[in-house]
């Protein structure tokens, strides 16, 4: 019997019906909307800290620009490095809905810590959120991929559905507390961040039984009965004792880069030899999937410039019509995919079914191309606005829309063929190697955001709104170049990336 076999008769066994996993059910498994409101509000409270985060450290901890992108970049490497381990632990110890359950209520502590006034506390709410995050945030997405047969057509749609979910609550997080933080009390923003993090775990352990037996055992436990129970004590203890770790690397962000790079390129080097110890076809599949990994990397290095130098630059240099530019910057992504999120999983289920639907190797190569699009009209946005430093508020939306298509094209994407090419023994870990490449990217977009450091004296800039302009739009229009040359390399390998897809679609 296979993995799939014994999955479905577990679910059966729980009392979900046959047509949970019925690919003549037209609409969604109603499962996925208890994991969509348990994101939604988890990232709620995310990104409404992420928000104020580097704007805090500019004009509150009066840290320079280049010293804060780099803080803001290893702590968002770090929160994307943790998964790699939470996927892994859930795997064999703790279990997809234990994971979950460890980590919202680190995250809700971080949260907490961080509305104290104290420099500390920043860098101690921080630590929690790092460790949090790494259990909460691959397993959630892994459970989502449990509702679904492998070759059901409704799963890119649904993870497009899930994904909404995560940006309801991004949009309106980084709105709400993106406009109290920076108006009216920071820490009032990280406070209520908090608060929506707490009822994010609430909703799911109200929910949970409706999942069945979905994410309550190891994918492979490696221990039984009082054994496990000790394990899974340790498991949180080990995330506890982590906390001080990552303090330590947060004040010594220098680090990262020794830490980031032979981190990745050892656990990359380790995913190939994994594969290559499979049969001929799972090898295949696990090598696209490493291969796609390895280049969403470069895209959320230039994506997330959104919580790092685009936050800034719309603080300094984009015209937000007397708004917080804190809270518009962090808006206007999320609020795009709300509107996008459904129309998108309709399209790729239309294009299922007449059979145009592009490939998953094209998709991320198309991402790449609307990337650099949406950094170029940015770059155009700045030669309107040369003689005045400002850009138009329409140019930075519209930048914004098709860099938002194009993390549609490659995000939730790419969680769902992480999981429909991911062997089921390693599902968890497979999710967090995911991560890692988001975690490398995070590194690198702090990197490049310190590259459009600019001379500032107590949190205030020492140059013109016209000089900082030229540099914002210089590092932009090499983003715009990059960007381009991914998009042809991917669409140049997506046949045979396709090919090694095998029955995967």
């Amino acid at each position: 019997m296979s993995s799939h076999e014994n999955l479905l008769d577990d679910n059966l066994n729980a009392g979900i019906k046959e047509e949970f996993f019925s690919d003549k059910v037209q609409g969604q498994p109603k499962q996925l909307y208890l994991l969509f409101f348990t994101e939604m509000w988890e990232r709620f409270s995310f990104y409404g800290m992420r928000a104020l985060l580097i704007l805090f450290m500019v004009s509150q901890l009066k840290y320079a620009d280049g010293k804060a992108n780099l803080i803001y970049g290893g702590y968002n490497a770090l929160v994307y490095l943790m998964p790699l381990l939470g996927g892994f632990l859930a795997d064999r110890i703790l279990g997809y809905r234990r994971a979950i359950i460890l980590g919202g209520i680190l995250m809700a502590i971080g949260h907490l810590v961080l509305a104290i006034p104290t420099e500390n506390s920043f860098f101690v709410g921080m630590a929690f959120l790092i460790s949090g995050n790494g259990f909460f945030k691959p397993n959630i997405s892994t459970m989502v991929g449990k509702l679904y047969r492998p070759g059901d057509p409704r799963r890119d749609g649904g993870f497009s559905i899930f994904y909404m979910g995560i940006n309801i609550g991004a949009a309106f997080g980084g709105l709400i507390c993106g406009y109290i933080g920076q108006t009216i009390n920071w820490h009032y923003g990280f406070g209520l961040a908090g608060i929506f993090m707490i009822l994010g775990l609430i909703v799911f352990l109200l929910g949970q039984k409706s999942l069945g037996e979905i994410g309550i055992k190891p994918e492979v436990s490696v221990s039984k009965g009082n054994n496990n129970l000790l394990a899974q004590i340790g498991v949180v203890g080990l995330s506890l004792a982590l906390v001080p770790l990552f303090i330590f690397l947060l004040h010594n962000y220098t680090l990262m880069g020794s830490i980031m790079i032979p981190f990745c390129i050892i656990a990359t080097i380790g995913m190939i030899v994994l594969a290559f110890l499979q049969d001929a076809k799972t090898r295949d599949k696990m090598l696209t999937a490493i291969i796609l990994i390895v280049f969403s990397a470069f895209f959320w290095a230039f994506y997330e410039q959104g919580g790092g130098s685009l936050n800034l630059f719309a603080a300094r240099n984009v015209n937000m019509l007397g708004m917080s530019s804190a809270a518009i910057n962090n808006f206007i992504n999320p609020f795009y995919i709300i509107l996008l999120g459904f129309p998108m999983a309709a399209l790729w289920m239309y294009l299922s079914k007449i059979k145009k639907e592009p490939s998953t190797p094209l998709k991320f190569s198309i991402s790449f191309l609307l990337l650099g699009i949406g950094f170029y009209i940015f770059v155009v946005g700045g030669m309107m606005a040369k003689n005045t430093g400002m850009v138009s508020l329409f140019y930075f939306a519209a930048g914004y829309f098709l860099i938002t298509v194009g993390e549609l094209c490659i995000s939730p994407i790419g969680l769902s063929m992480t999981t429909k090419l991911s062997p089921s023994k390693f599902g968890g870990f497979m999710m967090g190697y995911w991560f890692l490449a988001s975690a490398m990217g995070q590194f690198l977009a702090g990197w490049i955001g310190s590259l459009m450091a600019l001379p500032t004296e107590g949190g205030q800039q020492t140059i013109s709104s016209v000089e900082s302009l030229s540099i914002y739009s210089g590092v932009f229009q090499k983003i715009t170049l990059i960007s381009l040359v991914f998009f042809v390399i991917l669409a140049l390998l997506s046949p045979q990336l396709k090919k090694w897809m095998h029955d995967v679609k």
